[in-house]
């Protein structure tokens, strides 16, 4: 039997025998990644350039035997990391490629070529994530030991309940006709984007309490209060 235990500061304590996860890994996100991730939301994290088939392995938790994984498989548990300091800010689970690739692209026999790490998310947590303190990564994938993704995922808590929002963008538009306005606010859009531009959010049905948001942030659009 293998538990894991909350010391009072918070560090991921693991007792027991075989420091392997079932199955469960680490993803720690690239410098600038996480800021991507919390303007748009995606459905999947595709991560290009991680070797996940030499995916590493705590101190001491290396497997054993030709039975050991090589690395993340479809269906395999992920908690997304972020540095500065290290906290989770998603959970999620390893997706297949859209497309295979093969190292000989003419030649349809070949061996699957390295391609990169998907990951289908399950929970997101992007604008509060929680801390990981006391867990050791060794590499952009590191396999999680047994209960230490369990753990990770309770810190979240319970999912908050989901509510219907009204989201907006009010661009000022000169143009000569309604379709050319129309062509001139999605180039703002696109070129601007949630960098630059303020969305207003507010909850369905109560439109006193509209917020502007600002790199996925709150952001004051009252000049008058910034005096």
């Amino acid at each position: 039997m293998t538990d894991t235990d909350r010391r009072v500061s918070g560090t991921i304590h693991v007792r027991g025998e075989g420091g392997l996860g079932d199955g469960a890994w680490a993803v720690l996100l690239p410098p600038g990644r996480y800021d991507a991730e919390r303007l748009v939301h995606h459905d999947t994290l595709e991560l290009t350039g991680v070797d996940a088939a030499g995916a590493a392995y705590p101190t001491g938790a290396a497997p054993a035997g030709p039975a050991a994984p090589a690395g993340p498989r479809p269906g395999d548990p992920v908690a997304v990391l972020a540095e500065g300091p290290l906290r989770l800010v998603a959970l999620g689970r390893v997706a297949r490629p859209t497309a295979e690739r093969r190292e000989d692209p003419d030649d349809p026999q070949s061996d699957p070529a390295s391609g990169p790490l998907v990951v289908a998310y399950t929970r997101r947590a992007f604008d509060e994530p929680v801390e990981a303190e006391g867990l050791t990564l060794d590499g952009p994938v590191t396999a999680l030991p047994a209960g230490a993704y369990r753990e990770l995922a309770e810190r979240l808590g319970p999912p908050p309940a989901r509510r219907p929002w009204l989201v907006s963008l009010d661009l000022p538009i000169e143009a000569e006709t309604p379709a050319e306005a129309v062509r001139v606010f999605w180039s703002y859009v696109r070129d601007l984007g949630p960098q630059e531009l303020p969305a207003f959010v507010s909850p369905s049905g109560d439109e006193l309490a509209m917020q502007a948001f600002v790199l996925g942030a709150e952001a004051n659009q009252d000049p008058e209060e910034d005096d």
